[in-house]
């Protein structure tokens, strides 16, 4: 007995995304865990996974690997257009530690947060709340880098009047042959940014859903409500927004190369986040599935190892 034999007429069936094929996800993640990273006819050439043996670890490479990018940008004289995220997280202090060591400013460097919480006319929480990312991304990244930090004008924040400005601007940048890195976590819905699985249903194509650039005061699915519960609210769903402001497809899949972390693991073997992993390697591109396109684009996920699996049943 399982989902499968129990969906139909289920209350369950009624929130699940509705075009995602069980079936296919079941034999996604049917795959023995050493064969997570076997390459797939639909990944670039250019796409690779990484795994990590712990947190420290995870937070290290990661960090390296965006700090590689920025002092790349620097030694070729090109500017440079990052996607940034909240969550993933523990990256970030290495990227100030190798920035640091290697004395590399980050004057030339653009940030577009990909998202933020927001009510259904897309108004945002206030920069200085707890729970607001552009706080997050200040006390993380920005202010710790110091002298070196990303200048001010340069730092760009998903408010409503900003975020319908972010195509014309990265646009601007490409035309003087900025580079553009995205930084991404695959959520729960497998979303990227809080592009979620239920915005599928208005494009009557592939191709026109990946053009459409972002949504003020997107309406969040109950698994991403669930998910930032248990990794951002202590479990307190009355301090989660049920909107965001959110970058979409036409600016995530317009980046030149990609930087992902899946470190969803929890304690005594409990997790949230293998799933959701194997969807993106395994699934396909697919307009339901927005993490399932990240393999098409050159670039590297970091995941811990045991996200892998084996997924099967362990009584907590």
């Amino acid at each position: 007995m399982d989902m499968l034999r129990t969906f139909d007429n289920s209350y369950f069936s009624q929130v699940f995304p509705k075009n995602w094929d069980l079936k296919k996800i079941k034999k996604c993640v049917s795959n023995p865990p050493g064969e997570i990273g076997k390459r797939q006819t639909f990944w670039h050439k250019d796409f690779s996974v990484a795994p990590c043996d712990n947190l420290e670890e995870f937070g290290v490479y990661m960090g390296h690997e965006i700090a590689m990018q920025i002092r790349l940008a620097k030694e070729e004289g090109k500017q440079l257009i990052m996607i940034l995220p909240v969550g993933p997280m523990g990256m970030y202090r290495w990227v100030v530690y190798f920035l640091k060591a290697w004395n590399i400013d980050c004057k030339h460097v653009h940030g577009f947060n990909m998202d933020e919480w927001s009510d259904d006319k897309g108004n945002t929480v206030p920069a200085s709340d707890p729970v607001a990312f552009q706080n997050a991304m200040e006390n993380a990244f920005y202010g710790p880098l110091g002298k070196l930090t990303v200048p001010v004008k340069q730092r760009n924040f998903a408010t409503r009047e900003n975020l319908i400005q972010y195509p014309d601007k990265i646009a601007a940048l490409k035309a003087k042959g900025a580079r553009q890195v995205m930084i991404y976590g695959i959520g729960r819905a497998c979303h990227i940014a809080f592009w979620e699985p239920q915005f599928a249903d208005e494009y009557a194509s592939y191709e026109e859903w990946k053009k459409e650039p972002y949504r003020v005061g997107a309406n969040l699915h109950p698994f991403t409500i669930e998910q930032n519960a248990i990794t951002s609210f202590r479990s307190n769903w009355t301090l989660i927004p049920c909107y965001a402001n959110t970058v979409g497809p036409g600016i995530i899949f317009g980046t030149d190369y990609a930087i992902g972390g899946a470190d969803g693991v929890l304690s005594r073997g409990m997790q949230w986040q293998g799933l959701s992993l194997w969807m993106t390697l395994r699934y396909g591109p697919d307009k339901a599935v927005t993490s399932s396109s990240i393999p098409t684009m050159p670039g590297k996920l970091f995941f811990m190892k045991e996200l892998a699996g084996p997924l099967q049943a362990d009584t907590n």
